[in-house]
């Protein structure tokens, strides 16, 4: 018989694997409008700018691929999780207390910009500005919200108030400041770097450097990034680039909720799990807003110096390059 911690080691796995899967279409998505974007390109700058009145060609074209990789996505799940375990009555599953809240930073992150990547291809389409904002953070909000109502008749997992909460706030986020200032002021961005952590449970926290960067939540950063130029438009001394990044951050973690002493019979050192914030000067990949290439590149926050405090530390750090 499956004892407790091999049984919750599996859940854990089963849920990273679906979070991976997530990425992966959402990195599809960009994959795909970079691709059309670059080749049409070929025929005129025009076409990688907003367009002024409704284009039919380019509507169509992102709510065809879209729709395909939303698609190949669903059948994906079904298949490989969710067909695996018996189905059940809508229910509720409380996870907050996992990865010290990385993973609902990671939710709200990935809903935030599948709602700016909508929104820039709306507008590449001709959609006018409110309609792309409203189809903007409604699919970001829809897409995750799907993987939710999906967990929530799974008997092995349940639909999670956390996860929605996370979800509403990136799209939400996004379609606030869209509104108000008709700009992204504050973008939410991700870094990743390599811990050490990974190797004593390689099933939970990814067996490579690709499976790691969607799995590991110890090498994992989330930032809020606020372009100076914005809110201080009268300072033309600070460049347009210029972005001060508030960021967090978590270590030290072996398990969901608490390290296990032990994984398949070995014994793995003892860590301190511990939550870092994070403040540095960045830079915007792209000029905010590119439609919708190469804009989406924002996602990824660029490595510079960064002040570096650790709740079991006590005084800030200094890091040259933080990835």
């Amino acid at each position: 018989m499956m004892s407790q911690n091999n049984y919750e080691d599996k859940i854990q796995k089963v849920k990273k694997n679906k979070k991976l899967v997530i990425w992966l279409t959402l990195f599809s998505v960009l994959f795909f409008s970079s691709h059309f974007c670059s080749a049409q390109a070929k025929t005129g700058k025009d076409l990688l700018n907003t367009s002024s009145s409704f284009q039919p060609s380019r509507f169509h074209i992102a709510i065809i691929g879209e729709a395909a990789v939303a698609t190949v996505m669903t059948i994906g799940l079904q298949l490989l999780w969710y067909k695996k375990y018996p189905r059940s009555r809508f229910h509720f599953f409380n996870d907050d207390r996992e990865w010290m809240k990385m993973d609902k930073l990671g939710h709200a992150t990935t809903a935030y910009n599948i709602a700016a990547i909508q929104y820039n291809l709306m507008r590449w389409s001709g959609v006018n500005n409110n309609s792309a904002i409203l189809i903007g953070g409604l699919t970001g909000l829809g897409y995750l919200t799907m993987i939710e109502i999906m967990d929530g008749f799974s008997s092995q997992w349940g639909f999670s108030p956390g996860d929605m909460a996370a979800n509403t706030f990136g799209a939400g986020l996004f379609m606030l400041q869209q509104y108000a200032w008709n700009e992204q002021k504050i973008q939410m961005r991700f870094s990743f770097h390599p811990s050490i952590y990974a190797k004593y449970n390689p099933a939970e926290l990814g067996n490579n450097f690709l499976q790691r960067i969607l799995k590991d939540y110890n090498g994992q950063s989330y930032w809020l990034s606020f372009n100076a130029r914005s809110f201080i438009p009268t300072a033309h001394f600070i460049p347009r680039w210029v972005n001060l990044d508030f960021g967090y951050s978590a270590e030290g973690m072996t398990g969901a909720v608490t390290n296990p002493g032990e994984i398949n019979g070995k014994k793995i050192p003892e860590f301190k799990r511990q939550n870092k914030f994070m403040f540095g000067v960045g830079a915007a990949w792209a000029k905010e807003g590119s439609i919708p290439f190469p804009g989406w590149i924002n996602i990824l926050r660029m490595p510079t110096p960064v002040l570096i405090w650790n709740t079991n530390r006590g005084k800030p750090k200094l890091k040259l390059f933080y990835f």
